[in-house]
Parts: C-alpha cells; sequence; structure tokens
C-alpha cells in the first residue's frame, strides 16, 4: 500500500501532545517500547 505520510508522523503529533499538555500536571504521555505510548495519572 503506498503512502504519503512519513515515518515519523506519529512522533511529530506525540511531541506536540506532550507540548499541549506540558502544562498539565494530572499526567503524563510516556513511550512504552516496543507498544506505543500511554498517558500516567500523576
Amino acid at each position: 500500500m503506498d503512502s504519503t505520510s512519513s515515518l515519523r508522523t506519529v512522533d511529530v503529533c506525540m511531541t506536540k501532545l506532550r507540548d499541549k499538555f506540558s502544562g498539565c500536571d494530572d499526567f503524563s504521555i510516556v513511550t512504552v517500547h516496543g507498544l506505543g505510548y500511554k498517558a500516567v495519572l500523576k
């Protein structure tokens, strides 16, 4: 299947989400190597 999106598309989106929620002290977005991402309550 052909795609025009980059392999780094998800990384860019996650970086933008982390930046938007950087001031929020209730949770953080962490990387789970080999699986993806998850939100962790603090």
